[in-house]
């Protein structure tokens, strides 16, 4: 590998002593890092691995410093743990930033090098959001974690209707929650040999499932009080309530109640240039599956109404 620092033992003197702007493009791996001095030259270009312990060994010694990183799968344990050693942390929106999404040349190095030149001038051209709480992260994990057995349910009970079907025979009953081996009975021999299994595999992630469903209602119930008063809008459960609530997690951060709307891609898009002012789709931005929970529910949920009591809840 080309060396990219000769002079690391040099930088590392300076970099204790003057107020640095660093760059750190996150690989799954490892990553790059860029350190910028008052005067934006580069002092260090490293690589460093993606693990807490060399993260924190590089970094702790590092005098506070404002360090830019993107959103990604480990953004959120990275940013935590700068901040706790003092940094001041800016989280990328990675989809805004075009510099470095839409290059023409792409590499790690020289993304990280981006970062730091971008959050040098100004911090908001990077589109800065703000990650969870590490509690709220591993509470909404047990949400995502039973939407991934949901979707798994689902697209097993399509192979089976469709592998019947293709045989010419149909499988009875359209509620997922009950596909279970006795489903096959009024198959054919040839087909309730192939889809037995298939279907006690669904009737065990539909345990897994209730089992999810009982550890959401003890979450709401101990430690969320709030999702018993979002319970009160028509069409909300605890599902619902609780997934809004950890997706939101501060909702004073909001301005304005109707904000939430926007915030989570229900606010039509906007392309106004000259005389022309077309109407858009909703901007879809945001958490997806929160807003695929909202549109399930037949709710106006994320309407003024709601926020307001939210914030009042908060408070």
């Amino acid at each position: 590998m080309k060396k990219v620092s000769t002079a690391a033992a040099k930088a590392s003197k300076r970099i204790s002593q003057q107020k640095l702007t660093v760059g750190l493009d996150l690989g799954d791996r490892s990553s790059w890092y860029c350190v910028l001095d008052e005067a934006g030259g580069v002092l260090l270009e490293q690589r460093v691995s993606t693990s807490p312990e060399a993260v924190r060994e590089v970094f702790s010694g590092m005098a506070g410093s404002r360090i830019a990183l993107e959103t990604g799968t480990h953004s959120p344990w990275v940013s935590r743990l700068l901040s706790a050693v003092g940094h001041e942390v800016i989280v990328a929106h990675a989809r805004n930033v075009r510099l470095i999404g839409e290059s023409r040349k792409k590499d790690d190095r020289l993304d990280a090098q981006t970062l730091a030149r971008l959050a040098r001038i100004d911090p908001q051209l990077l589109c800065p959001v703000k990650h969870r709480s590490a509690k709220a992260q591993a509470d909404l994990t047990v949400i995502r974690a039973r939407a991934g057995l949901v979707r798994a349910r689902t697209a097993l009970v399509n192979t089976a209707r469709g592998l019947a079907k293709s045989y010419g025979e149909r499988l009875r009953g359209c509620n997922p929650r009950n596909m279970n081996p006795k489903k096959s009975e009024e198959l054919s021999p040839e087909l309730q040999t192939a889809l037995q299994p298939l279907l006690a595999g669904l009737e065990s992630l539909s345990e897994q499932i209730r089992e999810y469903n009982e550890r959401i209602e003890e979450l709401a119930q101990e430690s969320y009080p709030q999702v018993a008063l979002l319970k009160q809008v028509k069409g909300v459960g605890t599902l619902i309530g609780l997934t809004f609530l950890l997706t939101l997690e501060d909702p004073h951060r909001f301005r304005k109640s109707r904000d939430v709307g926007c915030y989570l891609g229900l606010q039509p898009g906007r392309r106004n240039s000259g005389q022309s002012e077309p109407q858009m789709h909703i901007s879809k931005e945001g958490d997806p599956y929160l807003r695929t929970l909202l549109v399930q529910g037949r709710s106006t949920f994320w309407g003024h109404s709601v926020s307001t009591a939210i914030c009042g809840a908060g408070g």
